[in-house]
């Protein structure tokens, strides 16, 4: 995820165009840049690290001109440097960019072998290169230019483009990743995000999928790729600039947990074979000799990331067959764990910073065990430490409370079982096609668990004086049980412990009367059956049953008082769907109790203290 700013005006551009990236510099800060037309050609700066780098590159040598793009980094091909950095440039071209082109490999083949040199390891240079050899080649407007090059294209993109020949035009682009127009008197804006241009217009148009735009000074002509003109009323946006930095989500919080959709796309994006039933994972450092020599896997993790590398010890044990213990970082760097060479340790952190779990990483490595890292930010602490990396993708995360981080760490993990079982042969091709689909379509179905977030809000406000909860899952509604209860203790401040629903009857059953309401995980899986019998139990009780149920089961609304239901899936993606509903129960009954959702009272974002 990473940030695009657009202007043609007849404002000098720099300054405006660095302010709206700092707008956007929760989608990305690992470096930026700008591409300027001067008047007389295209140039480009660009900088490692925050925007006060390119700031300061910018008073050293400064760029003028009315027409310019600007870009904030998250990277995914290639690691944060200038060369790395956008804006990509080809001959006369300028491009920036925010996506994945997916079939950037036989696309840079085909450029290498036509004799075209690549100076960046980022699949945006690719776009930069098409565009210029199709103006070239056929003396077309930078328009039609890149129409043709998108044309070859495969992928997410949003992508804004400048040429040495059209100082007063930009050509914008968009498929799966968002941009929106702005309009003003004598100037035009396009942006990653309305906060970036709010200050200068509140007069937006958002472009739809398969969309492009030419923008000047007198407006924006929009078009399909195919060339159909598109005629778009503009919208006029009343957000403050608070509102607008949340998207209009009263908190960020709400806002990434809506966010996970599109936060699980990125994470997939480029790495799934549908038709063979693959995970394409030459990233993580998991050689196929490596994988079939694997004895045991180790977990380890704090907090959120725990409960997600407890999903992921299911995976790995039922897909690849292999041992698997979770273990937290606090406790196994103190317990003189027993690491060796043929063992694989999974290191799960948001951050890639938290410290206890960074300590038990060399711990690992210093036995000879292979390290593999799960983290959210490139090149931390805990993936350089590491022998590979499987970055989740999610963007960054401002609330405290992780929502988005955990749902890309339970694909992440998904996937890597995926790539282990069939590199190991344990498991078969059409059940990894069978789960490679599931995970595909994920992201479709958790956008249907969460319409239900007024209806989760009702029961919230039911259940608002309960100083108790508890949640209950069997199998890897388990893990989402123990997230359900820590997300409702960090952002509420009400007490709730998850438990293994059979674990019930060995003591928390004692606790329920008809004060204590009861989470209870119980979608049609292979432990349904019995999940409906622990219900019995705490109906027997009197306990108040909020359950999560798949649609059209009626049998198990009937237990509950609260019903929450989610679409129906594959066993594997369930733990995607399940969790939104306890994140959304989390974030209502913070916010009707009037606590700090994104910073709740004692905690940190990244813990690197002991």
């Amino acid at each position: 995820m990473c940030g695009i700013v657009a202007y043609v005006g007849s404002r000098q551009c720099a300054p405006m165009l660095v302010d709206g990236l700092r707008k956007l510099e929760y989608r990305g800060y690992d470096s930026a840049g700008l591409a300027l037309h001067t008047g007389g050609r295209v140039e480009i700066i660009r900088a490692v690290g925050k925007l006060s780098n390119l700031d300061a590159a910018l008073k050293k040598a400064p760029l003028s001109g009315t027409t310019g793009i600007g870009h904030t980094r998250w990277a995914t091909h290639g690691r944060p440097s200038e060369v790395n950095a956008h804006p990509h440039v080809a001959g006369g071209i300028a491009v920036v960019h925010n996506g994945i082109i997916e079939n950037h490999v036989e696309l840079r083949a085909s450029l290498e072998a036509a004799g075209v040199r690549f100076v960046s390891d980022t699949d945006t240079e690719i776009v930069a290169h098409l565009v210029e050899r199709a103006q070239r080649a056929g003396d077309v407007s930078l328009e039609e230019a890149v129409r043709a090059a998108l044309k070859q294209v495969r992928g997410a993109y949003a992508i804004a483009v400048i040429s040495d020949h059209a100082p007063d035009e930009i050509v914008v682009a968009k498929n799966e990743s968002p941009i929106v127009l702005g309009l003003a008197d004598g100037e035009t804006w396009a942006a990653s995000d309305i906060p970036a241009i709010l200050e200068h217009t509140r007069d937006v148009v958002f472009l739809l999928e398969g969309e492009m735009a030419v923008l000047s000074r007198g407006g924006a002509r929009i078009s399909t790729l195919d060339g159909t003109p598109v005629i778009r009323a503009s919208k006029r946006i009343d957000w403050s600039p608070t509102q607008a930095e949340k998207g209009g989500y009263k908190h960020f919080m709400l806002k990434e947990i809506f966010e996970q959709p599109r936060a699980v796309e990125d994470t997939l994006r480029g790495r799934i074979d549908l038709e063979a039933g693959d995970i394409v994972g030459e990233e993580m450092g998991v050689t196929p000799e490596l994988a079939r020599s694997i004895r045991r896997v180790y977990f380890v993790a704090c907090g959120t990331s725990s409960h997600a590398a407890m999903a992921g010890r299911y995976f790995i044990e039922q897909l690849a067959r292999l041992p698997s213990t979770v273990e937290i970082g606090s406790e196994v760097r103190y317990r003189e764990p027993v690491f060796g060479p043929e063992d694989l340790v999974v290191a799960v952190s948001q951050s890639g910073e938290t410290l206890d779990t960074l300590a038990a990483v060399k711990a690992a490595k210093a036995r000879g065990a292979h390290v593999l890292a799960v983290a959210n930010v490139l090149d931390s602490a805990i993936p350089r430490v590491a022998d590979g990396a499987l970055y989740t993708h999610a963007g960054p995360e401002i609330g405290v409370a992780s929502t988005k981080c955990f749902t890309t760490q339970l694909v992440a993990l998904l996937m890597l079982a995926v790539y282990i079982g069939r590199r190991r042969e344990t498991l078969p091709v059409h059940e990894a096609r069978r789960i490679t689909r599931a995970l595909w379509h994920a992201p479709h179905l958790m956008r249907e668990s969460l319409e239900s977030s007024d209806a989760i809000r009702a029961i919230a406000k039911k259940h608002l004086r309960a100083r108790d909860f508890l949640f209950l899952g069997r199998g890897t509604g388990f893990p989402i049980a123990l997230e359900g209860a820590l997300k409702l203790k960090e952002i509420s401040y009400i007490h709730a412990e998850g438990y293994a629903a059979g674990e019930m009857k060995h003591g928390p059953i004692a606790l329920i009367d008809e004060n204590m309401p009861v989470v209870v995980l119980c979608p049609q899986d292979a432990h349904y059956e019995k999940t409906l019998s622990n219900m019995q139990e705490v109906k027997a009780r009197e306990g108040q049953i909020i359950a999560v149920y798949t649609r059209g089961d009626d049998h198990a609304a009937r237990f509950a008082d609260d019903a929450i239901a989610i679409p129906a899936a594959e066993p594997e993606i369930l733990p995607l769907l399940s969790v939104l509903p306890l994140q959304l129960l989390a974030y209502h009954m913070a916010d009707l109790k009037g606590t700090d959702v994104d910073q709740p009272r004692n905690l940190a974002k990244t813990v690197t203290v002991e």
